[in-house]
């Protein structure tokens, strides 16, 4: 690897360049570059986009250009700032690129309405489950309305009704066993 050496200037004209051995350069080839700051510019390269394939991709993209380059290059103290900005211009360029699957049209298309479940049916239902709860033995029944319709918690309806959790909990338990079993809330619904 060689680099410029400044000898001089002629009245007139631009500094000559020659080209001499450099004593020391720190990264002797492409390779031992990019085993070198590999990871630390896959980092740089994950900032840029979401997907961290997108980023590996992207990082090859410029570790080539860099490459292409490296003759070029006479300052590999400076390659890091190099390929960095290759990252950010090869994003930038991709970004620009994109495709974009918006198309303009005279109407809107609407989507097809999901038909709901029927009212009248959702009232049945609902009736058929009233009449079930009205069959419960009247302390079951006022700790499943409490517990469902009005929504407590198990240690809030014992205490409305002064017992304890374990109680409303037993109580609770037989009462949806009950309604489970229930010949209109079990048909084919």
């Amino acid at each position: 690897m060689t680099t410029p050496v400044r000898t001089g200037t002629r009245r007139g004209a631009a500094p000559v360049r020659t080209y001499a051995s450099a004593p020391h350069l720190p990264y002797p080839s492409f390779t031992s570059f990019v085993q070198a700051r590999g990871p630390v510019l896959l980092r740089a390269a994950r900032s840029l986009t979401a997907n961290p394939s997108d980023a590996e991709d992207l990082l090859q993209t410029a570790l080539t250009k860099t490459y292409v380059a490296w003759d070029r290059i006479e300052d590999h103290r400076a390659l890091d700032g190099y390929v960095r900005r290759a990252l950010l211009n090869t994003r930038t360029s991709q970004w620009r690129k994109r495709k974009v699957d918006e198309f303009a049209c005279d109407e809107l298309p609407e989507p097809e309405a999901v038909p709901g479940p029927d009212p009248a049916e959702r009232q049945s239902l609902h009736d058929a489950m009233w009449r079930a709860v009205l069959k419960l033995p009247a302390r079951q029944r006022a700790m499943v309305v409490l517990r469902y319709y009005e929504d407590l918690s198990e240690a809030q309806t014992a205490e409305v009704l002064g017992v304890s959790v374990g109680t409303v909990k037993s109580a609770v338990s037989r009462a949806l066993g009950k309604l489970r079993e229930d010949p209109e809330l079990t048909s084919d619904r």
